[in-house]
């Protein structure tokens, strides 16, 4: 024991001791206060998926425009456009669209002035109906901020071929007793269709779809003239994707 020792070599040696039996214990405490839990992990996605997949399904639109370049008459348009997605950026689309004959509720306001007071008689062609089918390219996808949500859209491109229906108004022009014009008065005519648009998407299954399309055609008129006729449709409507998916 150094307890009573009377060297100093014996009183340090004794210290030495008690400090290599306490110093373990210290090292222990230290280590036990400096340990810390591991920080949770999180996981921060840099791209996003897209929220909504057009591949292998059916899109269905109710579509409703005009005709925005008939100097002379309102050519309202109601119909139907279906499309199957082959992919994401590529579909095979049908359309058809009506669009009502309304007498004078056609006539524009220059229109009423040639016939009522000039007495100049417009050539008067409407547009009845129309037709095609065409291939959909949707090369551009994209999203923007309103609020706190993310909005996705497409940018795409349709062309192809297709039919329409005129009717002209022989009255208007005096010609409802020329054999002439009465073989042309109702015509159909092969027609290019080309054109583009964007749809934005509300959800997976639903999307709101807008875009412009050109009809470019050549016409008879009093079965000896040929025009070259471009009827230019703004067309809108929703869209519903066949077979529905919950949103990811």
């Amino acid at each position: 024991m150094c307890v009573g020792s009377a060297r100093q070599g014996s009183f340090l040696v004794c210290l030495l001791a008690a400090l290599a039996l306490l110093i373990p214990g210290l090292s222990y405490a230290d280590e036990t206060l400096v340990e810390e839990p591991e920080p949770r992990r999180r996981i921060i996605k840099t791209v996003q998926p897209k929220a909504y997949l057009k591949r292998g399904r059916l899109e269905l639109e109710p579509l409703a425009g005009a005709v925005v370049n008939d100097p002379f008459l309102r050519r309202r348009i109601v119909g139907l456009q279906a499309g199957w997605h082959a992919a994401d950026i590529f579909s095979l689309e049908l359309n058809l669209g009506f669009s009502p004959m309304l007498g004078e509720a056609d006539w524009k306001p220059i229109t009423a002035e040639l016939i009522e007071n000039n007495h100049v008689s417009p050539d008067l062609s409407r547009l009845t109906w129309f037709g095609g089918a065409g291939l959909g390219f949707a090369p551009i996808h994209g999203k923007f901020a309103v609020g706190q949500r993310i909005v996705h859209y497409d940018i795409f491109g349709s062309f192809g071929m297709g039919v329409v229906r005129t009717v002209d108004d022989l009255e208007v022009i005096g010609a409802d007793d020329d054999p002439w014009a009465q073989a042309t008065q109702h015509q159909l005519h092969p027609t290019t269709r080309y054109g583009g648009g964007a749809r934005v998407v509300l959800g997976p299954n639903v999307a709101v779809r807008v875009e412009a399309r050109s009809l470019v055609y050549i016409e008879t008129i009093f079965g000896t003239t040929l025009e070259m006729k471009n009827n230019m449709l703004v067309l809108g409507g929703v869209s519903f994707f066949l077979p529905g998916r919950e949103a990811g």
